[in-house]
């Protein structure tokens, strides 16, 4: 791969500001599909999120008193899987 001059570079910037500013939706925009990539980008994106918001919710459960084997419950777990997995992020 050649390397780009800053000319370069802020020239294809400039095609994509005028792409994005000149760009009338579809009515079947908001529904297509992703490509798969992106669609598998946001998945993982998700997934991270999530596992983020999960990890907090058992670390304030902990820190109001719910019980390990409470925890698992909650999440479809073994009280001992749950501390295993949340144990060392409180």
């Amino acid at each position: 791969m050649t390397r780009r001059s800053l000319d370069d570079i802020k020239a294809r910037a400039d095609e994509f500001a005028d792409a994005f500013e000149n760009y009338s939706p579809k009515a079947d925009d908001e529904d297509a599909a992703l490509p798969p990539l992106m669609a598998v980008r946001l998945a993982a994106w998700r997934r991270d999120a999530s596992e983020s918001e999960l990890a907090e919710a058992v670390h304030t459960a902990r820190h109001q008193r719910m019980s390990w084997r409470e925890v698992g419950e909650a999440i479809g777990t073994s009280g001992e899987a749950a501390r295993q997995r949340y144990g060392s992020t409180i």
